[in-house]
């Protein structure tokens, strides 16, 4: 049997790897901060060892966008060393390497480490997740209107068809950077607002806002899209309509 290391298992794209994993039978070592089995906090990287130990594949989701992740991702590859794991999966996102964002910035930097550790890896880069979109446009619809960056598109992708991706990379052998994973439609954010109020029933006026900003001037260019690669295969508003059924 396949041992799987999943890091950031609780959340919303580590929980669907790791059920991915288990349903074709793999052993899933879930690890996070809360985690009922690995509970590791990756910021000090205490119990990896332990965690690593024996396992065939790592598949790395966890992510704090707070800041910390390439001192995370290097505790991590030093403990895969001393196991010698022989693959480490590493989800990133389009454009980090195009959008001068601090976020983005750090990833491209973990994307680095991982290629220079000498562990046998891949790199899977996505488009933005569905569950990203609706956190923006629900919060800003707290609002009396609800405003978005102006002249921005997105690309959002399912977040469980990343998940299916990943679980059949780590049960491949390393491939280094793979082929973006791209949504299946290149959308205006304020379209995706306006289809958020229609499955939600709310009225508000989107506000398209002008920002100033190279990350901003990076997003209207399009340095976060993938329309060469849009495999895949869930739309926004089905997305919507499968939350609207699950929470109705």
């Amino acid at each position: 049997m396949t041992t799987i290391l999943v890091t950031g298992a609780t959340g919303t794209l580590g929980r669907q790897v790791t059920e991915r994993l288990r349903g074709q039978g793999a052993d899933v070592r879930g690890l996070s901060r809360r985690s009922p089995s690995y509970a590791v906090d990756l910021r000090d990287g205490r119990g990896l060892d332990a965690a690593v130990d024996g396992v065939d594949a790592i598949i790395h989701c966890a992510s704090a966008p707070r800041g910390g992740d390439d001192r995370a991702a290097g505790f991590l590859i030093e403990a895969a060393k001393r196991a010698r794991v022989p693959h480490l999966v590493y989800i990133s996102i389009v454009g980090v390497d195009r959008v001068p964002l601090g976020y983005y910035t750090v990833k491209h930097r973990v994307e680095r480490m991982i290629e220079d550790s000498g562990i046998g890896a891949t790199i899977q880069r996505t488009t933005q997740f569905h569950d990203l979109v609706l956190s923006v446009v629900s919060g800003a619809a707290k609002l009396p209107v609800l405003p978005v960056p102006a002249g921005v598109s997105v690309q959002p992708v399912d977040s469980g068809e990343v998940a299916g991706r990943l679980a059949a990379l780590a049960a491949g052998p390393p491939a280094g950077r793979v082929p973006d994973m791209g949504g299946p439609e290149v959308r205006e954010l304020t379209g995706l607002a306006a289809a958020y109020l229609r499955a939600t029933g709310r009225k508000r006026r989107v506000v398209p806002v002008r920002l100033a900003g190279k990350a901003y001037a990076a997003y209207r260019s399009g340095g976060h899209l993938s329309p060469e690669h849009a495999v895949g295969t869930v739309t926004f508003e089905e997305f919507l309509a499968r939350r609207h059924r699950r929470t109705g």
